[in-house]
């Protein structure tokens, strides 16, 4: 957070209006950091018929075997109802469940609660997800090119309609701003400048515009990645020093080595900045770790998980941490930055930027492709 003194700063719900909560599953077997687990459990539940199949489900009130539901957007998962499902499993799709953790889902509309369809149909390679965290310590907001299923903060999408078409800003706000067109340029600032009670301070000066944007899209090139891989410089990056056991269960950090130890596996150099981060009040590589070792149920679907610890989870927790070190030190930057002289809500209101019109706080109309609904019928949107 940028240092700043008391003002009228606008909030982050004027400026990107329209937000979404976040999706609801209902239940945790159609989500994993394996993809074969998931397969493997699809094809548990399809095999087992009768009332086993209804306990393997986990039926709640919005969803049972029964429920007629749509295909999810976007995706061709089956529309019969799950009583009678039989085929394979839908391609698992990469989500994100909490900060800086990425899953698979099993991208079927029948096996979620709540799936935020909106959310679906604008979610495409121009579309970037601001998370609300509303929990310190951390950073106030994230952002990712997924699908977030962390709660419980609301999620803006930057762009209203696919093909990065209609971005999800106050209309005419880039224009009273006059510092860039592009909205990825109002997202990076808006990573870089704002404040726990989620107010976003914004600046008249094009040159700490520009710095506050580098900063941004720095932070966003490490939420995103993009298919990169960041790395450390030489000397700092982590490697794994001692085997990893077949099932770590236990996660220990030493300060003083800058070792992360997992039961008998070493890790290092692990810089403090990166143990030490959070988000949503959590330590993530903490959470991270917990999300791949805890016990689930016995003879449920979540059950079904690797027998060994697999190595592509071992090139995750080295990426993680390169992240969270870097990530770090651009937080660093960023609260770094003053914003004097900003421009205020009540400036807004009265440029007509703000209050902003009650339709761009819902979604856009964005059918341009078929969608089936129930048991084959047309989705009528």
């Amino acid at each position: 957070m940028p240092s700043v003194t008391p003002d009228d700063a606008p909030p982050l719900a004027d400026l990107m209006p329209w937000s979404v909560a976040p999706p609801r599953l209902g239940r945790g077997w159609p989500t994993d950091p394996d993809p074969a687990s998931l397969k493997a459990r699809w094809d548990a539940l399809v095999k087992t018929e009768g009332p086993g199949r209804e306990a393997l489900f986990e039926p709640t009130r919005s969803r049972t075997l029964h429920t007629a539901v749509g295909q999810l957007p976007g995706y061709l998962g089956g529309t019969e109802r799950l009583v009678r499902a039989s085929g394979p499993c839908p391609e698992p799709v990469r989500v994100l469940t909490g900060p800086f953790d990425e899953h698979w889902l099993i991208p079927d509309h029948r096996l979620i609660d709540a799936a935020r369809p909106e959310l679906w149909r604008v979610a495409d390679e121009h579309q970037v997800f601001v998370v609300e965290t509303p929990s310190p310590p951390g950073p106030p907001l994230l952002a990712t090119a997924l699908i977030p299923l962390a709660r419980p903060g609301r999620i803006r999408p930057l762009y209203r309609r696919p093909g990065g078409v209609e971005p999800n800003l106050a209309p005419g706000l880039l224009e009273h701003l006059g510092h860039s067109p592009d909205p990825v340029d109002f997202l990076a600032w808006t990573l870089t400048a704002v404040r726990p009670d989620l107010t976003v301070p914004l600046t008249r000066d094009p040159g700490l515009w520009a710095r506050g944007v580098e900063l941004g899209r720095r932070a966003l090139w490490l939420l995103r990645r993009d298919g990169d891989r960041p790395r450390l410089p030489g000397g700092r990056r982590p490697y794994v020093r001692a085997p990893l056991p077949s099932r770590p269960l236990t996660l220990h950090y030493d300060r003083d080595e800058e070792t992360l130890h997992l039961d008998g596996g070493r890790v290092s150099p692990v810089p403090p900045a990166a143990w030490d981060f959070t988000a949503g009040g959590v330590r993530v590589l903490e959470q991270w770790f917990a999300a791949r070792t805890a016990e689930p149920g016995p003879g449920t679907l979540a059950a079904i998980r690797p027998t060994t610890w697999p190595q592509a989870w071992t090139s995750e927790l080295l990426e993680l941490i390169t992240v969270l070190a870097l990530f770090a030190e651009a937080r660093a930057r960023q609260e770094e930055l003053t914003v004097p002289d900003t421009i205020t809500a009540k400036e807004l209101r009265a440029a007509g930027v703000l209050p902003v019109p009650d339709r761009v706080r819902h979604p856009a109309t964005v059918l341009d492709h078929h969608e089936e609904g129930p048991e084959g019928q047309f989705a009528l949107i």
